[in-house]
């Protein structure tokens, strides 16, 4: 039933009018083994092995799986943060700081690659950055805004500490390289992993 309409109900002689609101989405942070492991079971249900061909062009996909673990340790100093409806989390932006950049494998070249970069004539290594890890929401919520206020609360946690936030995004995934574009980065490089077999685009968003 579509969110947010009126729905009419005819039952003999009456007229039932029922009134459906948005549900409250609200933004805070991964505070509790639950919420990690609410965020791992979105994740594995967005990676490209558990949805069809059509739904991974259409509505994109996650690549990094973590296990509960790692999300612990990348949880502080600085929490992911999470969009919850009704309590329930519904999505959620990774914090990665350049500690963990030997974490996972499949983003290290990543990490070495943002090491050598330079932002409007100033090395990134000599600034201080983050990276965002992974955003996902789930799909009966995509579409009403959650990107966007996801990425707001990080900035609005985060930008007291860092001048920028860096993530990398697949190039078969052109909905969130559009998405990422929209909150405000850009493209900073782009190359070939020929471990992982796939282009990637890294974006970067300017808080300064």
């Amino acid at each position: 039933m579509p969110k947010g309409l009126s729905d009419f109900i005819f039952r003999g002689p009456f007229i039932f009018c029922l009134i459906l609101t948005p549900m409250e989405i609200r933004y805070d942070i991964a505070n509790s083994g639950s919420d990690l492991k609410a965020i791992q079971q979105l994740q594995q249900d967005n990676i490209p092995q558990s949805i069809s061909p059509e739904e991974l062009k259409a509505q994109g996909f996650v690549t990094a799986r973590h296990d509960l673990s790692l999300l612990e340790k990348m949880n502080t100093p600085y929490p992911h943060v999470v969009a919850r409806a009704n309590q329930q989390i519904v999505g959620y932006t990774l914090v990665m700081l350049p500690t963990f950049s030997n974490s996972l494998p499949v983003l290290i070249p990543m990490f070495e690659r943002i090491a050598s970069l330079s932002f409007e004539g100033r090395p990134l290594d000599s600034q201080s950055w983050f990276v965002m890890g992974q955003v996902c929401i789930q799909k009966d919520f995509r579409g009403q805004g959650l990107f966007n206020g996801l990425y707001m609360e990080l900035k609005a946690r985060m930008s007291i500490d860092f001048n920028y936030v860096l993530t990398q995004i697949s190039k078969r995934n052109p909905r969130s390289i559009r998405a990422h574009e929209k909150v405000g980065f850009q493209v900073v490089e782009e190359y070939w992993d020929q471990h992982a077999n796939e282009q990637w685009v890294i974006v970067l968003w300017d808080w300064t």
